[in-house]
């Protein structure tokens, strides 16, 4: 009787969870029941799965509205009326028409019944096939008093609207709805809302409200009885809904996966032995009885078509673990060099689906997504929800609530005293709790695409968001619930810079580049100076190695080789180090006797890490062979420590099965807990161990290229903007291998960096600049392509038609430096030339050039000359003054940094600070001593102690460009915290550990910077730059140039 049901999914509108929903169903003695959400098909398979574990027959259906104006509710009578209902519904959200008042016939006859709210108007052809007339208790009266023909009395159904449960409810709903209207909730409109009426009534309370029009209960019965609905299960035999052929048979795909792996045999083992075969035959077997061979052929398909393009990718995750894989090119790792384990990937136990993850640069990412919808039918984007949390929750609240606001960040950021709070904020924090979780829109799951091997509508309705790719209304926990294992298409800036520099290199050596095999992990593997570069830690701009901590982790373990960094890259993850065994690998690998301390059954279980569990194979292993659970409970674990269980019950069955076996197999109880305690502290952060190798041979390439081609390399780094510094930090990493570094020049780049191997110069590109337009750039870069170098400053302006306030910033960058003219006579001509214009007007080229055509006609007036140049007006500049550093303060400003040395910026006072500093270099000398070091900072991390206080680590350059790292304990990083960028004096204690320097510091100063010299207000600096003073407003020299 109930087919008009709303959960939390019908978007800040429903207030009921799916389990609250059934529950409440359950508790009023309701059998079977109709989830209707608003526009979506988000929670249906959820519902529909708890519901028949609860014993709840589901019925599924939607609520169509046009904003306030209810059209009609469709159920879905059986799975093809839902897909059927699910298509016609894309159809309108794809192309974001409105619904239609009435369900189409084809669509009711395909097995949806439409059920539209009374009073609902007859139709011009009368009423059609499945149509009914809902009518709330409250409308008996008035349907009995209209008298209603039989054609329409025998139309009319019993309808429950289901939205709340209390009154609390139905404030939260009032709530959702102000916010989902942006209004004051004392302005929220009554039609916004739905009815406070709106509560699950049990059989015999609908029966008592509808005593007077029984028959429209029986007709309500007869209604629902005649919809059912399942969960969209496999065709038998197979384990999922993903394509099952990538072929026109298994049998051809088999032959296909085989012939593909000779061609990878030949390239990726030239001189194979027995195993490689034997391990070949095991993955395609398994992979067949699984029946997985398509998604092989399908991720195939997509790298083979980035290869086509010219697009790097990565194949990572446990996927790497598969020699298949490895042979069809999916990903670079060795699974045979590395021993991976392929039953990580795919085992007759393991119950969720396979998953590869394939990076490509983000760039190129879209463009291949594209051709997956191109290449196979049935293809969407998944989704993922935004869900309110405290700081949303709190904001949005006291927006609908009036409070001001300071009042609305006080309340966020946690800082009032709870005993003084006034009744609004009270209210704001009592439904912020309520609000916790909710889903408040939909939005794209980060990299996952779905492909069915039917009609893509029977699990759902499409939506269209920003990204302009049908998506559909679940994630991915849905998706496997219903058979669709995703697939991961991911992008990231590494890649990016690894194509950008051999591009560049292809340009200036195309036979150079053509030895370069981006594949070719042998030779990078083999090559001394990578080795080297790995050992010493000079890895800046390299994919994953770059950061501080894996700076002084690969120190540390002086890692020089591929397993070692395979190793480094997940003993890095924050589980390890938190359970303390980032430490003992560290031990263990520099001193062989502690290797001895490992538990004897782990030591065997993992000797290539020492016994320490490192990869998320490790937890499989110590679950499986030190406790003795099966593969099956094993993986259970693992997901679980990763914060990927179904059901929490599940996982907590497997972790007692854990204690209880490993006892029961001899094992102390107090090793039991230890081993578990390490286990659970770091698996939630753990890589597979093919997915660390699969970034460390990213990383390995990456660091081929800068060892071989660092002025490219960096300048693809700076255009790529990825990485873990900023952007200044890579131009210093090009200065300290030899680059000059040259400011943006109108006659040499464009919005990106570009080289000069002659000069070995860097230019810096016009994206780093502030504030200036893309569209002036654009026009710049077609206006040299098309007529050659500008020539002078009249030129330019000619030819691009910049702004007054474009043209300002483009000679302040010094980007007209190939005039010759100092910056000062620039920007008095740019106003000369410029004058005229209104400070908000931009020309067009268009408008450039009828303003030209137009100056001859005046000029040559009785000349006979048509277009006669006109005498320019000339000017005399008085003599201009440069005053010293100013060009660095305005690169500070537009780009962030300035291009000479900062140290160059400071006082003199604090030059004499940083002249008695001690140098990086010499710190080796100083272990123990107290000592000053002055370093330009780069980065701070913070974190927290095992108390919960907080410190920090920093890291700067000196003055010779080597780095500093320092370490802030809670003390001083509370007594001495950081101020922004800028130039410090760190004084602390020297310490080493495992031949990594740091210094402990012991307090710290910011040293000062020289006043602007541009300005006459002495001590202002650029915008966006701390200076640790009050700012106070600029005035200009009397040597700049005023704007006419």
């Amino acid at each position: 009787m109930h087919f008009h049901a709303h959960s939390r999914f019908s978007l800040r509108y429903g207030i009921l969870s799916v389990d609250e929903l059934i529950d409440r169903a359950q508790a009023v003695g309701v059998t079977r029941l109709a989830l209707t959400d608003i526009g979506t098909t988000s929670a249906n398979w959820d519902f529909v799965r708890r519901a028949k574990e609860k014993g709840v027959e589901p019925v599924l259906g939607m609520d169509l509205r046009n904003g306030r104006n209810r059209c009609f509710v469709a159920l879905a009578r059986h799975p093809e009326g839902y897909a059927a209902l699910c298509r016609w519904a894309s159809e309108h959200h794809l192309s974001h028409t409105p619904y239609p008042t009435r369900l189409p016939e084809e669509v009711r006859r395909a097995g949806v019944a439409a059920v539209y709210p009374w009073p609902a108007a007859m139709p011009d052809d009368g009423w059609g096939h499945d149509e009914w007339i809902g009518v709330q208790a409250w409308d008996v009266p008035s349907v009995r008093l209209a008298g209603v023909g039989s054609d329409v009395k025998g139309r009319l159904v019993a309808q429950s609207t289901t939205t709340f449960t209390c009154k609390r409810d139905w404030n939260t709903h009032r709530l959702l709805r102000a916010i989902d209207h942006n209004t004051l909730l004392s302005r929220l409109d009554p039609a916004d809302c739905g009815d406070p009426r709106d509560c699950l009534r049990g059989p015999s309370e609908l029966r008592d409200a509808f005593a007077e029009m029984p028959e429209l209960v029986a007709r309500t019965e007869a209604l629902m009885a005649g919809c059912h609905m399942t969960l969209p299960s496999p065709p038998e035999g197979r384990l999922h809904n993903n394509p099952h052929t990538y072929t026109a048979s298994e049998d051809e795909d088999e032959a296909l996966v085989r012939a593909l792996c000779a061609e990878g045999l030949a390239y990726r083992y030239p001189d194979h032995d027995p195993a490689v075969l034997d391990r070949m035959e095991h993955e395609i077997g398994l992979i067949r009885q699984q029946g997985y061979l398509a998604y092989f052929l399908i991720n195939w398909d997509i790298t083979s078509y980035a290869r086509s393009q010219g697009y790097f990718h990565v194949g990572r995750g446990s996927g790497a673990n598969s020699l298949v894989a490895y042979l069809l090119r999916i990903t670079d790792v060795d699974p045979i060099e590395l021993d991976l384990y392929f039953e990580r990937f795919i085992n007759l136990y393991r119950a969720n689906p396979p998953d590869f993850d394939i990076d490509f640069s983000w760039t190129d990412r879209d463009d291949v997504v594209a051709y997956m919808f191109k290449r196979f039918p049935n293809v969407a984007l998944l989704a993922a929800y935004n869900t309110f949390q405290y700081r949303a929750a709190v904001r949005e609240l006291g927006k609908v609530m009036g409070l001001p606001k300071h009042e609305i960040d006080a309340l966020c950021a946690g800082k009032f005293n709870p005993n003084r709070l006034g009744e609004m904020e009270t209210v704001v924090l009592k439904y912020a709790a309520v609000l916790r979780d909710f889903p408040s829109s939909l939005t794209l799951h980060a990299c996952g695409v779905l492909i069915a091997h039917d009609d893509i509508h029977r699990y759902g309705a499409l939506f269209m968001p920003p990204k302009g790719l049908p998506t559909v209304q679940f994630d991915m926990l849905v998706a496997e619930d219903v058979g669709l294992h995703k697939f991961d298409i991911l992008s990231q800036r590494g890649l990016g810079k690894i194509k950008d520099a051999l591009d560049m290199v292809r340009a200036r050596d195309p036979e150079a580049a053509a030895r370069i095999d981006i594949h070719d992990m042998r030779r990078f593997k083999a090559d001394e100076a990578v080795r080297s570069m790995l050992r010493e830690a000079r890895a800046t701009g390299c994919f994953y190695v770059e950061s501080p901590a894996m700076r002084m982790l690969m120190r540390k373990l002086q890692v020089d080789d591929y397993l070692g960094l395979v190793a480094a890259s997940s003993v890095i993850r924050p589980g390890v180090s938190r359970s303390g065994m980032m430490q003992a690998y560290i031990e263990r690998h520099r001193d062989p006797a502690k290797r001895q301390d490992a538990h004897p059954v782990l030591l065997a279980l993992m000797p290539e890490t020492y016994g320490v569990m490192v990869y998320q194979e490790d937890v499989i292993k110590v679950a499986h062979r030190f406790a003795g659970l099966d593969l099956g409970e094993a993986d259970v674990l693992r997901r679980g420590m990763s914060g990927k269980f179904r059901s929490r019950d599940e996982f907590d069955r497997a972790r007692d099965a854990f204690h209880t076996k490993a006892v029961a197999k001899g094992h102390p109880v107090h090793v039991v807990r230890e081993v578990w305690r390490q286990m659970e502290s770091f698996a939630g952060y753990a890589f597979a161990k093919g997915h660390s190798a699969s970034y460390a041979v990213e990383s390995y390439q990456s660091l081929f290229l800068k060892v071989h081609h660092p002025l490219e390399y960096m300048c693809a780094c700076i255009n790529n903007f990825g990485g873990f510094y900023r952007t200044e930090f890579y131009v210093h990493e090009a200065r300290m291998l030899g680059a000059k570094i040259a400011a943006p020049c109108v006659n040499t780049v464009g919005a990106l960096a570009a080289t000069d191997p002659d000069t070995r110069t860097l230019t810096l590109g016009f994206n780093l600049v502030k504030d200036l337009q893309d569209s002036t750039v654009t026009r710049l870069e077609q206006a040299r392509a098309d007529g050659g170098p500008f020539t002078s400053l009249v030129d330019f302006v000619e030819r691009v038609g910049p702004s007054l306030e474009q043209l300002t910033l483009l000679i302040r960058v010094g980007a007209l430096r190939f005039t010759g003219a100092e910056k000062q006579v620039l920007l008095w001509e740019a106003h000369f030339l410029l004058a005229a214009q209104s400070a908000t007007h931009r020309n067009s080229p268009q408008d450039l050039l009828a303003r030209k055509r137009s100056l001859p006609a005046r000029a040559g007036a009785g000349t006979g000359e048509l277009f006669a140049t006109p005498k320019p007006r000339t000017y005399v500049l008085p003599p201009l003054d440069t005053a010293p550093l100013a060009d660095a303060f305005d690169e500070w400003e537009l780009l962030g940094f300035p291009l000479c040395s900062p140290f160059l910026l400071l006082t003199e006072e604090a030059k004499a600070v940083v002249r008695s500093g001690v140098l990086a270099r010499d710190l080796p000398e100083r272990v123990g001593d107290v000592v000053t070091v002055v370093g330009h900072l780069v980065t701070v991390k913070e974190t927290a102690t095992a108390k919960g206080d907080r410190m920090c680590f920093g890291c700067f350059v000196d003055l010779e460009g080597a780095w500093l790292d320092t370490v802030h304990f809670p003390g001083v990083a509370r007594d001495f915290p950081f101020r922004g960028k800028g130039v410090y004096a760190v004084r602390g204690t020297v310490s080493e550990s495992f031949g990594c320097i740091n210094v402990d510091a012991q307090r710290m100063q910011r040293l000062d910077t020289l006043p602007d010299p541009r300005y006459a207000d002495q001590g202002v600096l650029p915008a966006g730059v701390d200076s640790g003073i009050t700012a106070r407003r600029r005035q200009p020299s009397k040597l700049a140039p005023r704007r006419a």
